[in-house]
């Protein structure tokens, strides 16, 4: 096993916290299936939201899906003139049998514009 980071990220269409718990949902879930991870190969989580969101935690939605045991922290993203708005962002530290070649970054919606070269 090796520890590894995985990058992924969203975008939302409209700050609420119905819309920022379905996104949240919907990167964990598929960044977890791509990488073949459970909840129990998480070592931590850290998640970033672009200032315009503000309606709820990103780390309440992981653990309403079943993260709630993985350490989790938020945070804001640097407020950058002409970034990609609301935009929510996560690093994932990992225990996996992939190696750096194998692991899948995982954007999706709108934030694919961020790393074309690595989404899925």
């Amino acid at each position: 096993m090796s520890l590894r980071a995985i990058r992924g990220a969203i975008q939302i269409d409209v700050d609420s916290q119905q819309e920022m718990r379905a996104a949240v949902i919907e990167l964990m879930t598929s960044l977890l299936a791509k990488n073949q991870l459970t909840p129990q190969d998480l070592v931590s989580v850290i998640f970033t939201c672009t200032p315009d969101l503000v309606s709820d935690f990103p780390a309440a939605s992981a653990r309403e899906m079943g993260l709630g045991a993985v350490p989790l922290l938020c945070a804001v993203e640097m407020n950058v003139p002409g970034s990609l708005p609301r935009t929510i962002r996560t690093l994932v530290h990992c225990e996996t049998e992939l190696g750096k070649d194998q692991i899948s970054h995982v954007y999706l919606r709108g934030a694919v514009a961020l790393r074309r070269d690595i989404a899925q």
